[in-house]
């Protein structure tokens, strides 16, 4: 299924925390989403923004987006971190996160990065099957790390 890729706008925030729900229900964990209409405005468009969305949409109707920003390794230079692919669960199987992820490659070459560094849940199969396709290399080595807002 083809879809149109089009970078979000600061009214497609309320669409983009549906789809983050979406994937925190899916991850069975729905109460640990704090992030607002508001704040995902604020950080996404303000002065200095923290994030860029992608979305996917099929005769106008959203059905996927990508979450992303850039970051920088010591070792390797300039990164995009991607966050998130979520496609909604009607669509999944359909192409629709293939174009997403390779809307994203063609991100990071066009913005010269070194790599795409991302994360993945050890029980969702079915993205580690599609990251495998795709020649993702998993890395059992290194260790996710993490402080908490009430542990700073």
């Amino acid at each position: 299924m083809k879809v149109t890729i089009r970078k979000a706008e600061k009214k497609d925030m309320v669409a983009v925390l549906g789809l983050i729900r979406e994937l925190a229900i899916f991850e069975n964990a729905e109460d640990q989403v704090k992030s607002t209409v508001k704040d995902l405005q604020r950080d996404a468009f303000g002065d200095n923004p923290l994030f860029n969305v992608v979305l996917a949409e099929k005769e106008g109707d959203l059905v996927g987006m990508v979450f992303y920003y850039y970051g920088y390794s010591t070792w390797k230079g300039k990164m995009l971190y991607l966050d998130d692919i979520v496609v909604k669960e009607a669509f999944r199987r359909l192409g629709v996160g293939q174009q997403l992820f390779d809307f994203m490659r063609a991100e990071a070459k066009r913005a010269e990065a070194s790599q795409i560094r991302f994360h993945v849940l050890n029980w969702n199969e079915p993205a580690i099957k599609f990251y495998e396709k795709n020649g993702v290399a998993m890395d059992d080595e290194w260790i996710q790390c993490k402080l908490e807002k009430e542990d700073l």
